[in-house]
C-alpha cells in the first residue's frame, strides 16, 4: 500500500500516519522528494481501512498494490 501525502505535508501529520501504522505492526518505507512525500506501508495490509487512512489531514491517496497470485 502506497500513502500518498499532501503538497508540503508537515512533519506532525507525516508523524501521526507512521505511529499509526507502526503501532498496528506495518513496516513503513519513507520516500520524500522535493514536493511530495510518499510513505510505503509493508506487511499484510487486508486489515487497513483506506477510507479511514484518506480521512487523515494532509493525505492525498491511497493506493493498493495488488497481490501476485503464486
Amino acid at each position: 500500500m502506497l500513502i500518498i501525502m499532501k503538497k508540503n505535508a508537515p512533519e506532525e501529520a507525516l508523524d501521526r500516519i507512521k505511529g499509526y501504522l507502526i503501532n498496528n505492526d506495518f513496516d513503513i518505507h519513507q520516500s520524500t522528494g522535493a514536493n511530495r512525500t510518499i510513505i510505503g506501508v509493508i506487511g499484510e495490509t487486508d486489515s487497513l481501512d483506506e477510507r479511514e487512512i484518506e480521512s487523515m489531514p494532509y493525505v492525498n491517496q491511497v493506493v493498493r498494490i495488488k497481490r501476485e497470485d503464486d
